[in-house]
């Protein structure tokens, strides 16, 4: 069984997220400096949290890029595919897995060394129901449609996610999930499940079913795949029209529309209809109007999804960063991306999750904890840190291990690949008298540059100690003993109150003092950190 134990002896080194609705206008999911061009109220009410100007809490630094640094990672590589698995790496994350290793499938793609690629994979072709993961093919769709739509007009495509209206219906019901509603006249934010009169843009309904992981949303985008599908250039439709078609159309006309829709894709984009499939509808609503079929991944099918968009195969480019936009926008991290270790990651993350229970003594059932079915699913791109990559990989999880939270179990894991990864790529330390590089750590982050002066300022200072020949061994952003004894040192020879901390001021004297001893040229000196 996978327990904090079995991981213990590995770490030597080391949807369902929320949305907000902006009430006036077409929103979608975008990295929070997406508002000016995009509308979407949610990401212009955290940023202005991020800078400190409305209260509430603010996001970790690896959700904080910019749009221009989530990109598509694998674009020189067009014809990349899966090395072949490497059995020792393999072990080793069997290993994570304990004694229930057979209840789970597992396939790792590491790149944080891209000429020397490696594939671990356990249980890589185990059929699973991947629960909301599946939602990532319901985007997939519909990114195809309007490229065979629009196929020279990506423009176009925008408009209509933009502006596309959809209004909650019987297709929405029903759901538990909540999404985050933000009024921006008021700025007052609430938060409920979706609810039949409910509007918004296409793009903004697929920013709920992909980050709240909410149901009801993706109903309504399935729904709005078919009219798609159908009405091609025409849509969107009236609300009359809309209303027309479904009660005319027969349901197993519905029922072929959208098995094409959703298939289709998945064999145009070098996917395996026999590994991975969306087949039905995520509401009941939608199961009582439109007929489906079953739904299911493996693990190795789902790290090809991610390899395939990092490609920029899925569909296109330009379809690919929208999907992975989409995957990196939640408003919290849940299950395999709640780790405190991907804190500084940026984290491209799914998840999905079916459970059941049965009557048993001594038992209790409890959310994610199911003792006849407890199916927890991750799909997870790690980039560590955020905007400098260290590490590049991805990996893709099927788990049913009973009678434990799954949930907990897949944070675990993620804590254990990660320590692994870390050991074996050691960071480098900097030169003698070099700043390292997790200095610059947080440069052109959204809302981060309070925090990041305040990382730069221990840098800043532990470089001048040693421009002034303190020994305080190497640079590395933390104000230990050595370093708050080469402080006072200092401070003491300037005839300054003695505390052994860092300041601005600080750091400008040490530099002043190395000018007048000639141990630095005055064109060198850079301002230091500002408070």
């Amino acid at each position: 069984m996978l327990t904090t134990r079995n991981f213990a002896g590995l770490l030597l080194a080391g949807c369902t997220g929320l949305c907000l609705l902006h009430l006036s206008g077409p929103v979608h999911a975008y990295p929070l400096d997406g508002y000016e061009s995009t509308g979407i109220g949610r990401l212009e009410a955290q940023r202005l949290v991020q800078e400190g100007s409305k209260p509430g809490k603010k996001r970790p630094p690896g959700e904080l890029l910019p749009l221009d640094r989530v990109t598509l990672r694998l674009l020189d590589q067009p014809d990349f595919g899966l090395p072949e698995v490497d059995s020792a790496l393999t072990q080793r994350v069997k290993k994570m897995l304990g004694s229930e290793a057979g209840r789970y499938g597992i396939a790792l793609l590491d790149l944080s060394d891209p000429d020397h690629p490696r594939y671990a994979e356990w249980n890589g072709n185990q059929h699973q129901n991947p629960g909301s993961v599946g939602k990532i093919l319901v985007a997939l769709a519909i990114f195809q449609a309007l490229a065979d739509i629009y196929p020279d007009d990506i423009e176009a495509r925008r408009r209509v996610l933009r502006e596309s209206m959809i209004i909650a219906d019987d297709f929405s019901k029903y759901d538990h999930h909540t999404v985050r509603l933000w009024n921006e006249s008021t700025g007052e934010i609430t938060r409920r499940a979706i609810q039949p009169g409910d509007r918004a843009s296409l793009w903004t309904y697929l920013d709920w079913m992909m980050s709240p992981s909410s149901n009801s949303a993706a109903g309504m985008v399935q729904k709005h795949l078919i009219l798609l599908k159908h009405f091609g250039k025409a849509y969107p439709v009236s609300p009359e029209e809309e209303a027309r078609f479904f009660k005319e159309t027969p349901a197993k006309k519905l029922g072929e529309i959208f098995a094409e829709a959703m298939q289709s894709p998945v064999t145009r984009n070098g996917l395996d209809l026999e590994k991975i499939r969306q087949g039905s509808f995520f509401t009941r609503g939608g199961k009582n109007r439109v007929p489906g079929t079953y739904s299911y991944a493996t693990p190795r099918s789902l790290l090809e999804v991610s390899v395939r968009m990092e490609q920029g195969k899925l569909v296109d480019e330009f379809s690919s960063l929208e999907i992975k936009r989409l995957l990196y926008v939640t408003e919290r991290r849940i299950r395999y991306g709640s780790s405190g270790v991907l804190r500084d990651s940026a984290v491209y993350f799914k998840s999905g999750s079916l459970y059941s229970c049965e009557e048993e003594e001594g038992f209790v059932c409890k959310k994610y904890h199911g003792n006849k079915r407890n199916f927890m699913n991750s799909l997870a791109i790690i980039e560590s840190p955020a905007g400098q990559d260290r590490l590049f990989y991805m990996v893709t999880v099927l788990s049913n291990v009973l009678r434990k939270n799954s949930a907990q179990d897949h944070r675990d894991l993620a804590r254990a690949i990660h320590g692994m990864l870390q050991q074996d790529h050691p960071l480098q330390p900097a030169a003698p008298g070099e700043v390292p590089l997790s200095a610059s750590f947080g440069e052109g982050f959204i809302g981060y540059e309070a925090e990041r002066q305040a990382v730069r300022l221990k840098f800043e200072t532990q470089e001048a100690l040693l421009g002034l020949g303190y020994d305080i061994g190497e640079i590395d952003g933390l104000i230990g003993k050595n370093t708050r004894k080469a402080i006072g040192e200092f401070q003491r020879s300037q005839g300054l109150k003695v505390d052994g901390n860092p300041s601005a001021e600080l750091v400008q004297q040490m530099r002043r003092v190395a000018q007048e001893k000639g141990l630095i040229r005055a064109d060198s000196v850079a301002p230091p950190a500002r408070q």
